[in-house]
C-alpha cells in the first residue's frame, strides 16, 4: 500500500508543470511603467491637441489590454500547435507588408508603414507581424533542417530565409529599423543552432568594414549628400551641432534631456524637453525622459529590469522540452534585446537616428500587441517544462 501512494506521489510531482511568474511579473512591471511614462512624456501634447492629457495613454492601455488577452490565450495553447502554420505566417506577413501600398495603407509622418483595419479605428503595422511570423519560420526551419544547418549550405539558406521579408519591410514601408532587427533575429537564432564562431566573426568583421567606410564616405562627401536622408542621419549622428535644426534637432533636444536630469532626475512629470522640444517624446525617444525624469538611477534600473527579462528567457529556453520551443524563445529573446539595444544606442547618440520603439514603454498598439504575442509563446514553452523530483 505504501509502495502504491509513493508511486502515485511520484507521478503526480513528474505531471506538474512550470510556470514563470518571475517572467510575468517583470512584463506587468514594464507595462505599468510604459504607462506612466507615456502619460508623463505625452501629457501636455496629448492636452494641446486633443483636449485630454490621457489621450495617448487611454490608446495604450486598450492595447495593453488586448495583448495581454492575447498573451494568455498562447500561453495556453501548446506552442508546438503554431509549427504547421509557420510558412502561412511567412506568407502573410509578406502580403500584409505589400498592402500598405493599397488602399489600406496609413501614412503618419511622412512615412506609409501602417494598415488601417476597416470600422475599429485601428492601424496595424506590418513589420510587427513580420518579426513575430520569422521568429516563427526560422524555429520551425532549424527543426526540419537537423543537423544541415551547421554545414555552410545550411547557413546561408537560413540566413537567406529572411531577406525577402527584411527587404519587403526596408523597400515597401522604408523602414529600415525593422529590417535590421528582423536580420538581426535571423543572427542570433543560426547562431544559437549552429554556434561557429568563424562563420559570425567574419560576418561581424564584415559588416562593421562596410559601416566604417560608409562613415568615412559621408565624412568625405560632406554637404555633397544633398537630400540624401540616410547619409544625411550619418552625418547629424557625427556631428549633431552642425545639423541642428534639422536632422539633428530631435537627436539633441534627447541629449539635453539624458543630460540635465543627472543622477537623480527632476522627478516623474518634471521635464521639460517633453513641452515641444522633443518632438513624439513617448514614442522612439521616451527614454529620453525617464533618463531627465528619473535620471540616471531610473535608466540603469529600466535596463536591469530588461537584462532580468532576458536571464528568464535564456532559462527557458535551456530548459525547453524541444528545439522547436527553444528555438521560440531564442526569438523571441533576440527580438527584445536588439530592439531595446537600438533604442538606447540611438537615444544616446550611440548609433546614427532610426526610428525604433522601446519594447513595451513606448508608444504604439502594434508593437505591444505583438511583443505580449510573442511573450504568450514564451509562456506557452515554459508551461511544458516538466518539474523535476524534489
Amino acid at each position: 500500500m505504501a509502495e502504491t501512494r509513493g508511486r502515485r506521489r511520484k507521478k503526480k510531482q513528474q505531471s506538474e508543470y512550470f510556470f514563470d511568474y518571475s517572467l510575468l511579473f517583470i512584463v506587468l512591471f514594464l507595462l505599468g511603467f510604459g504607462l506612466i511614462m507615456i502619460y508623463s512624456a505625452s501629457s501636455y501634447e496629448a492636452y494641446d491637441s486633443y483636449g485630454d492629457a490621457a489621450y495617448y495613454m487611454k490608446k495604450q492601455l486598450i492595447a495593453n489590454i488586448i495583448g495581454l488577452v492575447f498573451m494568455m490565450v498562447i500561453a495556453n495553447i501548446p506552442y508546438t500547435f503554431w509549427e504547421r502554420f509557420a510558412t502561412l505566417g511567412y506568407v502573410v506577413s509578406m502580403i500584409l507588408i505589400f498592402l500598405v501600398k493599397t488602399p489600406l495603407g496609413i501614412t503618419s509622418h511622412g512615412a506609409t508603414r501602417w494598415i488601417g483595419i476597416p470600422h475599429t479605428g485601428f492601424n496595424l503595422q506590418p513589420a510587427e507581424v513580420a518579426k513575430l511570423c520569422m521568429i516563427l519560420f526560422l524555429a520551425s526551419l532549424v527543426c526540419k533542417m537537423g543537423k544541415s544547418v551547421r554545414t555552410m549550405k545550411g547557413f546561408f539558406t537560413m540566413m537567406a530565409a529572411p531577406l525577402p521579408i527584411a527587404a519587403s519591410v526596408y523597400l515597401i514601408t522604408d523602414n529600415l529599423s525593422s529590417a535590421i532587427i528582423i536580420m538581426g533575429i535571423a543572427v542570433l537564432m543560426v547562431f544559437v543552432a549552429s554556434p561557429d564562431y568563424k562563420k559570425f566573426i567574419i560576418m561581424g568583421g564584415s559588416v562593421l568594414a562596410a559601416a566604417g567606410l560608409l562613415v568615412v564616405a559621408v565624412v568625405q562627401l560632406g554637404d555633397k549628400i544633398g537630400g540624401k536622408f540616410r547619409l544625411a542621419r550619418i552625418q547629424a549622428w557625427l556631428n549633431p551641432e552642425s545639423q541642428a535644426q534639422d536632422k539633428g534637432f530631435q537627436t539633441l533636444q534627447a541629449l539635453y534631456a539624458i543630460g540635465s536630469g543627472g543622477i537623480w532626475g527632476k522627478g516623474l512629470g518634471q521635464s521639460m524637453q517633453k513641452l515641444s522640444f522633443l518632438p513624439e517624446a513617448q514614442n522612439d525617444m521616451i527614454f529620453s525622459i525617464i533618463c531627465e525624469e528619473l535620471g540616471l538611477f531610473g535608466a540603469v534600473a529600466i535596463i536591469l529590469m530588461f537584462i532580468m527579462l532576458l536571464w528568464r528567457m535564456m532559462v527557458i529556453a535551456n530548459n525547453a522540452p524541444d528545439l522547436f520551443g527553444a528555438m521560440l524563445v531564442v526569438g523571441v529573446m533576440g527580438h527584445i534585446a536588439i530592439q531595446a539595444i537600438l533604442n538606447i544606442a540611438v537615444v544616446t547618440n550611440s548609433i546614427p537616428n532610426t526610428g525604433i520603439s522601446l519594447p513595451f514603454i513606448s508608444y504604439g498598439g502594434s508593437s505591444a500587441l505583438f511583443l505580449l504575442s510573442e511573450i504568450g509563446l514564451v509562456l506557452s514553452v515554459a508551461r511544458r517544462i516538466q518539474l523535476k523530483e524534489l
